[in-house]
């Protein structure tokens, strides 16, 4: 059999947001870190006074109101469809939370023209960008298995990556396709 033809491999998985610690690791680095990080610098510049303490509550407390938006209206879990094909590998968000998705990114950009805060606004382009993603096989530069958790990790050129969610039915079959058609 040739493992350069394959057939379309597609799927989707419910993933729930603050249980799955492939997503709490990549959470804690992309979120934990960076605030973590100003918080600290924060208080130790400052001597700890009660301005700074301010500072770090307020920062806690937005962490804390993302927490309970993502609980509310995504229901905790990030809902995605992927596909695996000749051309490469695909990833978009379920059209339901999507649309929840491209609202809120449309309310954070016009609440940061508003406001005149670009940064804000900027935030909600870039939140707005990343519903779908697709990586084609020649982009394809870094993958890791990690089979206790059925994810496979793709990362392609700059800002490419892709988090593959398999079930626990389709992750063999996930795993020989893109062996193949990377070996690697």
């Amino acid at each position: 059999m040739d493992t350069n033809i394959i057939e379309k491999a597609q799927w989707t998985n419910s993933i729930p947001i603050f249980k799955n610690l492939i997503i709490l690791k990549q959470l804690g680095i992309a979120v934990g870190l960076p605030f973590g990080l100003v918080i600290a610098f924060i208080l130790i510049s400052s001597g700890w006074s009660k301005d700074s303490l301010y500072a770090a509550a307020l920062i806690i407390t937005a962490l804390l109101l993302a927490y309970l938006l993502i609980k509310v209206v995504y229901g905790g879990k990030y809902e995605a469809e992927f596909a695996v094909d000749e051309k490469g590998i695909y990833c978009r968000t379920e059209e339901k939370q999507a649309s929840k998705s491209r609202l809120l990114n449309g309310l954070t950009v016009l609440a940061g023209i508003f406001s005149g805060n670009p940064a804000v606004s900027g935030a909600g382009l870039l939140a707005k960008s990343k519903n779908r993603i697709f990586i084609p096989w020649t982009n394809v530069s870094k993958i890791k298995y990690i089979e206790k958790h059925f994810v496979i990790l793709i990362n392609g050129g700059f800002a490419e990556k892709i988090t593959l969610f398999c079930t626990r039915e389709n992750y063999g079959e996930i795993e020989r396709i893109i062996k193949g058609k990377t070996n690697a």
